[in-house]
């Protein structure tokens, strides 16, 4: 009985402290925190193809994520939180091969890799419009 009773009180206060989890605390203040590498347009817009490593790391400072499976690839990746709510989110990842840039993924391209990305516009078939020229012009020649 009195193991029972012990039981039920321990299983009451795990209930009620994880309640007070749950709900919150009315009117705390959360600040924003900003985790990562901030990354801006107009710092990816100064990378070049063929920049060295050294160079990149000057102008995007010192990468977050470093693979070590992956040495030539860098990751800048940048979250701004209030508590739980992600109030804003970036990525860049940036690709070497040997100690030149070789190629950048991610929420801000520079423009070197903007027209690279970009898809090609389809070539024009052979227009129905020249087809029907001469068609009409076969019917003039009857």
């Amino acid at each position: 009985m009195r193991l029972a009773l012990v039981t039920l009180f321990v299983a009451l206060c795990t209930s009620a402290l994880g309640a007070c989890g749950f709900v919150g605390f009315p009117g705390v203040y959360k600040i924003d925190v900003e985790q990562g590498n901030i990354v801006t347009q107009e710092l990816a817009d100064q990378l070049k193809p063929g920049m060295s490593r050294r160079q990149v790391r000057f102008i995007l400072g010192t990468p977050l994520i470093e693979d070590p499976f992956n040495q030539n690839r860098w990751d800048y990746p940048y979250v701004k939180r209030n508590g739980q709510d992600v109030l804003s989110e970036a990525h860049l990842s940036v690709i070497f091969e040997g100690d030149s840039l070789a190629e950048v993924k991610g929420d801000y391209l520079p423009p070197a890799w903007q027209s690279a990305s970009a898809p090609a516009p389809e070539p024009a078939s052979a227009s129905t419009d020249d087809e029907d020229e001469d068609d009409e012009g076969y019917e003039d020649d009857e």
